[in-house]
């Protein structure tokens, strides 16, 4: 549901065309499979400053982790501003890159950040392909039956428009509009359930144009495709921010909710290893940096609970 961090250089034109400008969305109620994307073990070029480790959380790591002295990362590149592709045309980068590339520094850990696509990501976690997922997903109680979820942050659904907002949207009132969505993100579910309400109102439905990546769901709307889109609230920001006013946000944020770090279900230990790199920053004031870096900052969350 939520939104993520911004980035200094992207190029507005190819929002226009549909490029591979890397905005992403908010984690879904569904838990699809999908074709990993190419991946790139590289972390951000911009990652927090780097970490004392903590002997205490690092000994909770498991044997087999700690003796590679990685942590494979799946996260889905396409959702600036918390993890997106950097200028190199390959890094992996962003808000949640930054933050997570700390949080291993804390357990005496590299994290090495491949990118896949979103709904593809947890089913990697399960398999061992991936040792974690930082991909802004958002807590949900059918996530937390399949993984164990990490809180780091608070995001909500934002939607925007076109400047000017031509086409009079209110997201209270979106019945026959055409919104445009990213593949697996709770916004779908968000988006059925009100286009049920128009029609058992009698009222047309809402159609919904679902792309693969947020990139084309913002250029999308950028070239008129959509009347609106529903996003992440970090996402959206971003996507107003960086189209130099082709975009307005529409309505209040809503549905906030936690994202978590999503770990395999038999590894509480490392979940809540993580948990407590995330405390200990929060402490030192670390996790703030991170955070305003990207503005952000009013997505803070204050404690870091497995599962809550």
């Amino acid at each position: 549901m939520p939104t993520r961090p911004a980035r200094a250089s992207v190029v507005v034109a190819a929002l226009a065309v549909a490029s591979s400008l890397s905005l992403a969305a908010c984690g879904s109620d569904s838990l699809e499979s999908g074709a990993a994307k190419a991946s790139s073990a590289a972390g951000s070029a911009t990652a927090a400053a780097s970490q004392a480790v903590d002997q205490a959380l690092a000994d909770k790591v498991p044997a087999k982790i700690k003796q590679a002295g990685v942590l494979k990362v799946g996260s889905d590149a396409s959702y600036a501003p918390n993890e997106f592709i950097g200028d190199d045309g390959k890094t992996v980068t962003g808000m949640d890159v930054d933050l997570f590339t700390a949080a291993a520094q804390k357990l005496g850990l590299k994290a090495e950040f491949q990118n896949a696509e979103f709904p593809s990501i947890i089913l990697g976690v399960t398999s061992g392909k991936f040792d974690v997922g930082v991909s802004s997903f958002t807590i949900n109680a059918d996530r937390k039956q399949k993984v164990n979820m990490v809180q780091y942050f608070n995001a909500g659904t934002l939607w925007a428009v076109k400047k000017g907002n031509p086409k009079q949207v209110d997201p209270a009132k979106a019945c026959g509009l055409k919104v445009g969505v990213q593949k697996g993100t709770v916004q779908i579910d968000d988006l059925t359930a009100r286009s049920k309400k128009c029609t058992d109102a009698g009222q047309p439905a809402i159609t919904q144009i679902v792309e693969t990546e947020q990139s084309k769901v913002t250029a999308d709307l950028s070239s008129g495709k959509v009347d609106a889109m529903a996003a992440d609230s970090p996402i959206t920001n971003y996507a107003v921010k960086q189209t130099n006013g082709q975009l307005e946000k529409v309505g209040e944020l809503y549905d906030s909710a936690p994202y978590g770090i999503v770990v395999p279900k038999d590894q509480q230990a490392l979940a809540e290893a993580i948990g407590g790199a995330f405390a200990a920053m929060e402490k030192s004031g670390d996790y703030k940096k991170v955070l305003e870096k990207w503005n952000n900052a009013d997505g803070a969350v204050t404690a870091f609970p497995v599962n809550p």
